[in-house]
């Protein structure tokens, strides 16, 4: 890895990406301490660890601690992540969206133009609520018209302005740039969680204990890492044969190809649609200072992720169960949306392919529904594996930590796809790749 590294930097364009890279991840790192101007910081960090529920933490995680530091860049790149979806699926549903996808390198630039717009919307309206809501509560030194406008324009500004470092880094560096934003947020709270899984299973512990401790955390998460790089990369291949054809004098056609359906189709998205609409209502208690009392604090418990899997109170992990049923249900219906067989076996056709032993039309889109509904049902079953697992030893062990499946869903998910671009550029240059052995 070394080694490889090292041919890296001697490729000038790769070497300038790579540190491009590497300067922006650090104004990130030095925006996500810059307070917005008139906030009460302490207030901010004792209401954050008054939190009993789970609601705040995954968001603060992925915002790299600029949230409960109540940075400028508190909101992050939630607000792109949001509007990403919300485009994606409103594609299906509008003609014009789907006509713009269609229309190639221009429709795309036209889609990213409109989530931009979308993105600012979202972190205005997502600025105005926090600052409005928790201004109330003590958030601001002086809450007045003028300092909740200025928090306001900060929070929106500064949302802004990472979702450009994003586009940057995918332009002028290694790729993947909102992905890379969003991994190294969440890289950077792993530290912290480290130590307080060595200060509370091993430090203080006997030999014997501190070590068994410590080899059975490094083997869940390694465990953990090597089944998110096995349900990433888990794909089912299905053959397709192109008949011959003549064309003027030649014969062409007769070649194989294969359509690739990966096992996790709809990625990391059920699990972040089933967390946002399980701690909604805990964010909203939350935000109007709402505690909840008799029947919607029943409720809250039910949908608080602290309470899941606790020995003494396991009535309450009955949320978790509806959290891994909204998990599966969301993994079929986000591929339902973003893979379409009929249009695949209608392209097959009118290019001359079929699936050996399938007929073309309505029996090939038939037969890609039946293996797509089998491997999504596997590749839900794996991500619900990995999205529980912490929240398993959490209410058992009392192992609180920031990061958790999602994260590491992330992490190398996006570790893996840049890898493999620097390994594509690299090998255009003829240099050994990251992944060569």
């Amino acid at each position: 890895m070394l080694a490889t590294l090292k041919n890296a930097f001697k490729i000038k364009e790769l070497r300038e990406k790579i540190l491009f890279t590497f300067a922006m991840l650090v104004v990130i790192r030095i925006g996500s301490q810059l307070p917005v101007p008139g906030v009460n910081g302490e207030y901010f960090r004792s209401w954050f660890a008054s939190q009993s529920d789970g609601a705040f933490s995954f968001f603060d995680a992925i915002t790299g601690g600029s949230f409960i530091n109540m940075s400028i860049l508190a909101l992050n790149i939630s607000p792109y992540i949001t509007s990403s979806i919300i485009i994606q699926l409103l594609t299906i549903a509008i003609p014009k969206l789907e006509e713009m996808q269609r229309d190639g390198e221009d429709g795309r630039k036209k889609i990213s133009a409109i989530t931009r717009y979308v993105t600012v919307g979202l972190a205005l309206i997502q600025s105005t609520a926090m600052s409005i809501a928790f201004g109330r509560q003590g958030y601001l030194i002086n809450y007045n018209a003028l300092n909740v406008i200025c928090a306001i324009a900060t929070l929106t500004a500064g949302s802004a302005f990472l979702m450009w470092v994003g586009e940057q880094i995918t332009e002028k560096g290694v790729g993947n740039g909102i992905s890379i934003v969003l991994v190294i947020n969440i890289i950077s709270r792993l530290p912290e969680d480290l130590k307080n899984l060595f200060e509370q299973f091993v430090f203080g512990k006997a030999p014997a204990t501190a070590v068994l401790a410590a080899v059975i955390i490094l083997a869940i998460i390694v465990g953990m890492v090597v089944l998110v790089i096995i349900l990433n990369d888990g794909v089912r291949r299905i053959p397709v044969q192109y008949a011959n054809k003549v064309q003027g004098r030649k014969m062409v056609g007769g070649q194989t190809s294969n359509i690739p359906l990966k096992v996790n189709t709809a990625g990391v998205i059920p699990v972040i649609f089933a967390q946002s609409l399980m701690q909604l209502p805990i964010m909203i208690s939350s935000f109007v200072g709402y505690s909840g009392t008799g029947v919607w604090s029943e409720i809250l418990k039910y949908l608080n992720s602290s309470y899941w899997c606790n020995i003494s109170q396991l009535k309450y992990s009955i949320g978790l169960l509806a959290y891994i049923v909204l998990i599966i249900f969301f993994a079929y219906f986000y591929t339902s949306i973003t893979f379409n067989p009929l249009m695949i076996a209608d392209n097959m056709k009118k290019q001359g392919g079929f699936i050996p032993g399938i007929r073309p039309g309505t029996p090939t889109s038939d037969y890609l529904n039946k293996v797509l509904n089998y491997i999504v049902f596997v590749g839900a079953i794996g991500l619900t594996v990995i999205a529980i697992l912490p929240y398993f030893f959490s209410g058992i062990f009392n192992a609180s930590v920031s990061f958790g499946g999602t994260s590491l869903i992330i992490i190398v998910s996006v570790i893996l796809e840049t890898m493999k671009q620097m390994e594509s550029m690299m090998l255009v240059r003829n240099y050994k790749g990251f992944l060569e052995k």
